[in-house]
């Protein structure tokens, strides 16, 4: 009995101690957990993105985004064609990246302008903005950017059936057992299906480079007190033919009320006689 009673005192220490030590491990764990990294994805994320899971157990979403950029500089009139030509060799020499020239536009008069559209890799996006506003005034500046998560994992869902669905079709077009009826629906069958994997594909390569590479948007226009300038001068060199097209305006409306005019000049005689009329039996 008594070493019954001395042995229970040792169990109950040991079990506190076990105790306490879970306990630690688990606050040691969940720290480690809280400052655990996030997952870092990169462009070939299709397949991650299908099969990731979110931390309840659910199927979770990589973010896929594809950013658009968009930059106003302000610079000189005389200088603005020559900007853009920069950006655009330095678009096409890929000297930051793997760049395309997708749209330019310059317009020139009283109200000069340019702007070039490209599609260039993320690390190209600053040096090109810097390129182009070289020297010169960076005015507005705006970014956004779209989640094609759902797209692309949609897209790879889509890709995977059309592709189980032709290796089936096709398995049943080895069998020597069929109709040439069977055989001629299997065929279309399959055409069709190379058809849509073929335009998957191709959409899942949009998405890629969408992905992969950004677009970027560069304005070029002068500052505004050139832009005033040039308004003014405008509207001095317009004053012989804003002075004409409001002499025809004029004449227009003169020809215009002047039948109306005369109406109501006529209706009016005829009113003042009418009453004269009554007037002069009663004097």
């Amino acid at each position: 009995m008594q070493k019954v009673l001395t042995v229970i005192p040792t169990v109950i220490l040991a079990l506190a101690l076990a105790a306490c030590g879970r306990s630690g491990q688990s606050e040691q764990a969940m720290a480690y957990g809280a400052a655990a990294p996030a997952p870092v994805y990169d462009a070939k994320m299709a397949e991650r993105a299908q099969h990731a899971q979110a931390p309840d157990g659910e199927p979770g979403l990589a973010a896929m985004l594809a950013y658009e950029h968009s930059a106003s500089v302000q610079i000189p009139a005389d200088r603005i064609a020559g900007r853009q030509q920069a950006v655009q060799a330095a678009c096409n020499e890929a000297r930051f990246g793997a760049c395309v020239v997708l749209n330019v536009h310059q317009q020139g008069g009283d109200w000069p302008s340019a702007s070039v559209t490209v599609r260039i890799v993320p690390e190209g996006v600053e040096p090109m903005i810097a390129l182009a506003g070289e020297d010169a005034r960076l005015g507005s500046r705006s970014t956004r950017a779209e989640d094609l998560a759902v797209a692309v994992r949609d897209n790879a869902q889509v890709q995977d059936r059309l592709r189980r669905e032709m290796e089936r079709l096709q398995e049943f077009q080895q069998r020597p057992d069929l109709a040439v009826a069977d055989m001629i629906a299997l065929s279309e069958r399959i055409a069709s299906a190379e058809a849509q994997l073929e335009s998957a594909a191709q959409q899942e390569a949009q998405y890629r480079r969408r992905i992969d590479t950004q677009l970027l948007t560069l304005d070029f226009r002068p500052p505004g007190g050139e832009a005033g300038r040039s308004e003014i001068g405008q509207a001095l060199r317009e004053v012989g033919a804003t002075l004409s097209l409001g002499t025809a305006w004029t004449i227009r409306a003169v020809a215009f009320l002047a039948p109306l005019v005369l109406v109501l000049a006529v209706l009016v005689a005829i009113i003042r006689r009418v009453r004269r009329r009554r007037r002069a039996p009663g004097a």
